[in-house]
């Protein structure tokens, strides 16, 4: 039986995990659920699952929710807070951590499980592209495990030798990683009609049922560049041999190349729960509710290279892998700053690129060697990204 610390339950990777788990009641027990401002749905996760520790945002939400519980006389205990994310972790006797949650918030919890020596399921992308040295380092010291779950390392690790993961130095023939990519919403769309794409348009994921600021960042395949940065940590390749091809049908989630020729792939439905399956049971496979792949129902499998003028997000982030440093933690913020203001206020689509450039070339780089240090320039990054966009809007 697998303890289950679940950081970010009432996001989409969050509510395919419950999903999963749900399946499998004699292999998993859910002990901590954590959620931003979704009060009512982490009510009814808590009534369901009946965790020791549930965690909200602020007083306000923690507040509400206590008030729910007690009407179903559930007895887990509310906090809220950043603070109260890394209690979810360490207090909650999980043995195993589902990373989920979205941005930079993501980062402290997360890192708190791989010095825990928690099994550390990583859906949240920031823990190794703001943090990624430091991370590792972290997961090396607490002795722990861990396993991708975005759908493109998870595939990478399926394909790779088992004893790649204990020692990915060894070489063991790999001589390139393949991330898959979709292209998104707009890989045909005229670049003339780019400047007046709107938050609805960013969103509809053409295969995958996503967030709203993922859904935005495979729009401008940031989600892609993040990734590169991701695979960099996690298998230990240099970065000019991590390259990424456009696959539109999201059928094939990435490949391994071998240098006797071989390529391996990962196919499967474009559905989460295969790779959250994959992680919770580990090294073992389990059902995961997904539908089988019919390969005889597939007109063609395409793939070919990203446009990088159609998607300059991309090679900012090459630019920003290359680099190194605190460069990807500025990549990181002024994104999220970006993407949030096009949701929200308006900010012209074209212009997120503008401003995690602009971020980038006003931030001096240098070498991480602290948590503190990386908040610091996360902090920083953010607001150097909201006053260019404010000199926009003037």
């Amino acid at each position: 039986m697998r303890h289950i610390a679940v950081l970010g339950s009432t996001g989409s990777i969050g509510v395919n995990t419950l999903d999963v788990i749900r399946k499998h009641p004699d292999r998993f027990k859910l002990v901590a659920l954590t959620a931003n401002t979704q009060v009512e749905l982490l009510a009814a996760q808590c009534e369901e699952f009946a965790p020791a520790i549930a965690v909200i945002a602020d007083a306000q939400g923690a507040a509400r929710l206590s008030a729910l519980l007690l009407e179903k006389n559930i007895r887990t205990q509310v906090l809220y807070g950043p603070e109260a994310l890394v209690s979810a972790v360490t207090e909650s006797g999980c043995d195993t951590v589902m990373a989920a949650i979205v941005g930079a918030a993501g980062l402290v919890p997360t890192l708190a499980a791989a010095k825990a020596g928690k099994r550390v399921l990583l859906a949240n992308k920031e823990a190794l592209v703001m943090s990624g040295n430091l991370f590792m380092q972290a997961m090396k010291s607490g002795g722990g495990e861990l396993l991708p779950i975005d759908s493109e390392h998870n595939a990478i690790f399926q394909c790779l030798p088992t004893k790649f993961a204990q020692d990915p130095h060894s070489g063991l023939g790999v001589e390139e990683l393949w991330l898959t990519a979709s292209g998104g919403p707009f890989r045909n769309t005229p670049l003339d009609q780019l400047a007046a794409i709107t938050p609805e348009q960013a969103c509809a994921h053409p295969n995958w049922v996503m967030g709203r600021k993922i859904s935005v960042d495979s729009a401008t395949m940031m989600n892609k560049g993040l990734e590169l940065i991701e695979a960099f940590w996690l298998f230990g390749l240099p970065l000019e041999k991590i390259k990424v091809l456009i696959h539109p049908q999201s059928v094939v989630h990435s490949m391994v190349r071998y240098v006797d020729g071989s390529v391996m792939a990962q196919l499967g439905q474009p559905d989460m729960r295969t790779p959250i399956a994959y992680g919770l049971a580990w090294p073992e496979r389990i059902e995961a509710g997904v539908a089988p792949l019919n390969l005889a129902q597939l007109a063609a499998l395409s793939f070919s290279e990203p446009d990088l003028k159609r998607f300059p997000c991309l090679a900012l982030a090459f630019a920003a892998a290359q680099s190194g440093g605190v460069a990807p933690t500025v990549l990181n913020a002024a994104n999220e700053i970006a993407v949030g203001a096009f949701l929200d206020d308006g900010l012209p689509y074209l212009q997120i690129p503008v401003i995690v450039e602009k971020t980038l070339s006003a931030i001096q780089n240098g070498p991480v060697d602290s948590l503190e240090l990386i908040l610091d320039v996360d902090a920083r990054a953010r607001r150097v990204a909201k006053d260019f966009i404010g000199t926009l809007q003037q």
